[in-house]
């Protein structure tokens, strides 16, 4: 075979390596940009221009178009809840999409409930705890209520 056939081969492999690679960060592009869409769709349901955001907010519209498109991919929480409250959208759920953790609701309601107990009880010894929970356990069980 001669020399030219080979590079043309290499030559080959290397452009499809770089067209698979092009098809991989561009399919990674859209499934990181997932945040930029939902802003876009949320600004778009409300009808308003780029223009209009920047107004009402303070957020230029050149940043605002940089999140839509995916050039800006972790912004501060602060402009995030800026934009949750003008879309009308959760402010949990954009700092989600951004990547931020974002802690589970019902472990936060079950926290604050405890925290909230204790504090109107005060302190409370260990066979105080045992007497109160044998009570809840008697009224949740006349009540039907469970938990």
């Amino acid at each position: 075979m001669p020399a030219g056939n080979i590079v043309s081969v290499q030559t080959e492999r290397h452009c499809l390596t770089n067209l698979a690679c092009l098809r991989y960060l561009a399919g990674m592009a859209h499934e990181t940009n997932e945040l930029g869409h939902y802003l876009a769709q949320a600004r778009k349901k409300l009808q308003l221009s780029l223009r209009a955001v920047q107004a009402e907010t303070d957020v230029s519209n050149a940043y605002l178009s940089q999140l839509e498109t995916g050039k800006i991919k972790t912004p501060s929480p602060t402009v995030l809840h800026t934009l949750a409250l003008r879309y009308d959208v959760g402010y949990n759920h954009l700092l989600k999409l951004a990547g931020y953790p974002v802690p589970d609701k019902d472990a936060d309601e079950v926290v604050n409930t405890t925290r909230d107990l204790a504090a109107r009880l005060g302190g409370v010894s260990p066979e105080e705890e045992d007497a109160l929970i044998e009570f809840l356990s008697l009224i949740r069980k006349r009540t039907g209520g469970g938990s």
